[in-house]
Order: C-alpha cells, then structure tokens, then sequence
C-alpha cells in the first residue's frame, strides 16, 4: 500500500504570484524577440532582457520549492538552459536573436513534453533516485 504523501511547506499565494511571473515571462520574451528581430532601439530592450530573467527565475522558483532537486528533472534542466542562455545575451550580445529563438523553441517543446520527459531524472550524481 503506498503511504499518502506529506505536503511540504508551501509559499503564500503560489498561484498568484505563478501566473504573475509567467504573465511578466511571456510579455518579456515576446516584445525582446519582436523588438530584435525588427531592429527596435536597445536600450528600451534591454530591461526587458533582465525582466524575462528575473520572472523566470521566479517561475522556477515556484515550481521547485520545496523539492529542490526536481530542478534537475527534465523540466528543470530545460529551465536552467532556457535562463542560462538568457544570462549569456550580454556577453554575446551580436547574436542575442538566435539566443532568443533558441529559448523559444526550447520552452515551446518543453511546455508540450509527455509526462515521462518532464519528469525524467538523469543519472547525475546528485542523489536523485530513479
């Protein structure tokens, strides 16, 4: 017989503060691929960049707690890329539109994932069992 499992701690208003961060997220990522792809001016550009990296660290964030390691499932490690590649557009800023649609198409395939992929766990070595 499985044992009922134990909710963990959980962050006030989750829910709320979810659909915030992935509202802000969309809004982000959708007006920087826009604006670079169509040559708008920069520097109304480049908050949104640091935006769509601060809501997406939020959206992982929520997601995660209290379980910390699910970050290194499939839907994580999809995650960490996806902000990591949004981290690395100001060091290589000439190719931040190939970043951009490099995240897109990554979070569009992630969001669409089976269950088992979004779940799936890595052999690591971070304690992680299968």
């Amino acid at each position: 017989m499985a044992t009922p499992s134990v909710p963990g701690p959980t962050i006030p208003h989750a829910r709320v503060w979810s659909i915030l961060f992935r509202t802000l997220h969309i809004l982000a990522i959708s007006i920087l691929v826009g604006g670079h792809a169509f040559n708008a001016p920069l520097d109304p550009l480049r908050p949104l960049l640091y935006l769509a990296i601060t809501s997406g660290v939020g959206m992982a964030f929520i997601e995660a707690y209290p379980h910390w390691q699910t970050l290194f499932q499939g839907w994580g490690l999809l995650v960490l890329l996806k902000l990591a590649l949004l981290c690395a557009i100001p060091f290589a800023w000439n190719n931040r539109l190939a970043l951009l649609v490099v995240v897109v198409i990554i979070a569009s395939v992630g969001s669409h994932m089976t269950k088992h992929l979004r779940h799936w766990k890595p052999r690591l070595g971070l304690g992680i069992s299968n």
